[in-house]
């Protein structure tokens, strides 16, 4: 349980237009699931805490306050949870537009942006963007996965899974997510 707050949490969620619907259904399902077991992080059940400090709490409550302002669609969440610790609603927004704030920053918090693309349009939106750390691409063609894995501009790209580290493969990003590589024989030579 991370609350969004790894460093490769994904958070800009692009979905392809001919299942975007049942994608979202779904996605919707999962993330009131979340918030139905929000609470003590020892609690057996709990499947959501809270963020990590009130600087924290803050930073991300100024972003979703931020989607709202600018017009994005806050389509579940995007509140306090309860009124007593850290903690925000899972929240998902929708029509959420490339220059906002909260596609362009990372956010480090349970928010998620979902839109429906196509894969030349998900490599530009995926690249237009300070930050280059990590990708997660689910596909049943492994042939356009690793396409746009080639096409993106991220230190790692999961192909059919998430956070899946091995300490032989070096991990960093691009841009203003890393500079060299940690883990793995690569990082002994930087």
């Amino acid at each position: 349980m991370n609350m969004g707050q790894a460093c490769t949490a994904g958070s800009r969620i692009f979905v392809q237009e001919g299942i975007y619907d049942e994608f979202l259904a779904k996605f919707t399902v999962a993330t009131k699931n979340l918030a139905a077991a929000t609470g003590d992080p020892f609690a057996v059940g709990t499947q959501h805490g809270p963020q990590i400090s009130k600087v924290q709490f803050d930073r991300i409550m100024s972003y979703i306050e931020s989607g709202k302002k600018d017009g994005a669609t806050v389509h579940t969440g995007g509140a306090r949870h309860g009124t007593e610790g850290y903690f925000i609603q899972p929240t998902i927004f929708t029509n959420a537009k490339p220059e906002m704030e909260i596609v362009q920053e990372e956010i480090f918090g349970p928010v998620g942006l979902s839109s429906s693309s196509r894969p030349r349009r998900v490599i530009e939106a995926g690249n237009d963007t300070a930050y280059g750390l990590a990708c997660h691409i689910f596909s049943q063609n492994i042939s356009r996965a690793l396409r746009v894995a080639h096409s993106l501009e991220a230190g790692t790209a999961w192909l059919n899974c998430s956070q899946s580290v091995d300490k032989a493969v070096p991990f960093g990003g691009y841009k203003q997510s890393g500079i060299g590589r940690e883990l793995g024989e690569y990082a002994l030579d930087t």
